[in-house]
């Protein structure tokens, strides 16, 4: 044989020890109950060893949506997952004690910053760090950003991050507005770093972020997680074990390619090590080396768990003065703060053993799936894992909520099949573990099949209560116009809005009076200025003088 064959051949089988073997990846999606459009795989290399797990979950449906949440109350993620009612949860970014050095967004709150510089060779660097983020529209992307306030919108994204090298002596000027773009439309984000992936091909900001110095390796193999996203809207959140003998862990140049295989085109990286966890709610999915209590978590969650305006107030609603709320115990008290549902006070009471309740028997009298809302007034020392107990047709299950967000909104619960039995109820009891007061104020209860995207025969009963039939608008998602047809039973002065996820209005498509009769309405995805608006999820909000109802619409240019 020639030597330059046999060279070759070295060559080959070398380079094949240094990558291994290949994964194995096995989905595991029916080992858990998730909703759809949420899968699982898991992957799994004998040399070198290696376990990893993907998430990945469908934007495109419109009852899916991913947030971060954060906490002065550290834990581990599966307890943190139970907490915030989620229905998959990965890590967040970067930490020390109970404060985030990473960027946490909430639609309107800037609730954390990036770190806006570090200190290196004794010297102050300022820097970008990255951002994975979606906006009002449901756009999906990962930036190098800067903060330049307290707000959402005063968050600046650049082309690129600051040109550092591997321990540069130089500190380099703080970034500036001017070279930078406002994410004026930004609704929820997290921080991490350093970027993974740019334009589907691998692109790590290592150096540029200052990563060296901060305990983050390159190349080292280590536990990781990561969040990315796909040209199709998928969300892919991946953590790979570490640091035990059945599994090395990944380098970040390994990392970023796992992200390009399951589609990414933007990705990156978030704390690892032994924070590196994905769980559901009270177990891990994944086997952590150290199950690290944690500040922050970025999850899957149901839209309605964003805590956007929620514009319709259909449904059954018991409140604190209704017949159908009953309190057990002594020490319930009304509270002083406003934001209460309605118009009696939400009730508080000092944290116990369970003893004392409020007991809300709804007495439904249709036989079907029902999701399960709570609405509560929010403060400070309010508790951290409120039970809202629900006794349903098949059976009883116990969610815990954190009281001390969801202010003005309809929390989710969850959705239960009822079947109109005295003895459903939905319960908020006092045995809470963390904080102060559980609160008790309104329970909303809205029929499933209500919201469904097709049109059916008219019950008449409740058109006539409510004096109009909304259709569904088809088609859905569309890019030049979308109808949405009305059955008027009563004359009443009517009017159809439509408004961004953030609660501003967009357009007015009607505003007048309308007899009895069959309509149509039809928007055309441009707002009052007749310009086009951007690609994103629209709420149209139908109302006359006694009742009011939205349609979600999907403009896609």
């Amino acid at each position: 044989m020639k030597k330059s064959g046999l060279i070759l051949i070295l060559c080959m089988i070398f380079t094949a020890l240094l990558q291994g073997e290949a994964i194995t990846w096995t989905d595991t999606t029916d080992a858990f109950n998730f909703p759809e459009g949420i899968t699982l795989h898991y992957g799994r290399r004998n040399s070198p060893a290696l376990n990893i797990w993907v998430l990945d979950a469908d934007l495109n449906r419109e009852d899916l949506a991913v947030r971060p949440y954060i906490t002065t109350s550290t834990a581990p993620v599966r307890t943190l997952a139970q907490r915030f009612n989620v229905y998959a949860a990965i890590n967040g970014g970067y930490f020390g004690g109970s404060t985030s050095y990473s960027a946490v967004i909430y639609p309107g709150e800037l609730k954390a910053r990036n770190i806006g510089a570090v200190s290196r060779n004794s010297q102050s660097y300022p820097l970008m760090r990255s951002l994975f983020s979606m906006d009002e529209n449901g756009g999906l992307s990962v930036d190098w950003i800067y903060h330049f306030g307290s707000k959402p919108e005063q968050t600046y994204r650049y082309d690129a991050p600051m040109d550092y090298i591997y321990n540069d002596p130089t500190p380099k000027p703080a970034p500036t507005t001017a070279t930078g773009t406002p994410m004026e439309d930004l609704l929820v984000g997290i921080g991490g770093g350093p970027t993974l992936v740019k334009n589907g091909e691998v692109h790590i900001t290592y150096n540029e972020e200052i990563m060296w110095g901060s305990g983050v390796g390159l190349t080292n193999t280590d536990p990781r997680t990561a969040v990315g996203y796909t040209a199709d809207k998928h969300v892919i959140m991946v953590t790979a074990d570490g640091r035990q003998v059945v599994s090395s862990g990944v380098s970040l140049n390994e990392l970023a390619e796992i992200m390009i295989s399951f589609g990414c085109v933007e990705a990156m990286n978030l704390d690892g090590g032994g924070s590196t966890q994905m769980a559901i709610p009270g177990k891990n999915i994944n086997t952590p080396s150290e199950n690290r209590s944690v500040p922050t978590i970025f999850a899957v969650v149901h839209y309605d768990s964003l805590g956007l305006v929620e514009y319709d107030d259909s449904g059954i609603i018991l409140d604190t003065e209704d017949d159908e709320c009953e309190f057990l115990g002594s020490d319930w008290f009304p509270t002083t703060n406003p934001g209460y549902w309605d118009v009696s006070p939400a009730m508080l009471n000092v944290k116990g053993e369970g003893t004392d309740q409020a007991v809300f028997t709804p007495r439904l009298t249709r036989e079907t799936d029902y999701h399960v809302y709570a609405w509560w007034v929010p403060a400070s020392n309010r508790c951290l894992d409120t039970p809202v107990v629900i006794r349903y047709r098949d059976g009883r299950d116990t969610v815990r909520v954190n009281q001390t967000l969801g202010a003005e909104q309809w929390n989710y619960i969850g959705t239960y099949s009822f079947a109109g039995d005295s003895a459903e109820q939905v319960i908020i009891s006092d045995a809470a573990t963390s904080g102060f007061y559980v609160v008790a104020d309104a329970i909303r209860f809205v029929d499933v099949d209500s919201s469904v995207t097709r049109i059916v025969g008219p019950d008449p009963q409740p058109h006539l209560a409510k004096g109009f039939t909304l259709g569904t608008n088809y088609p859905n998602p569309f890019n030049a116009e979308t109808v949405i047809p009305v059955h008027i039973a009563q004359q009443d002065h009517y009017t159809a809005r439509i408004y961004s996820l953030r609660g501003t209005r967009v357009s007015t498509l009607l505003d007048v009076t309308l007899n009895s009769g069959d309509y149509s309405l039809t928007w055309n995805g441009r707002n009052e200025k007749g310009e086009r608006v951007a690609s994103g999820i629209y709420v149209l909000r139908f109302a006359n003088s006694r009742a009011g109802e939205s349609r979600k619409l999907v403009l896609i240019w």
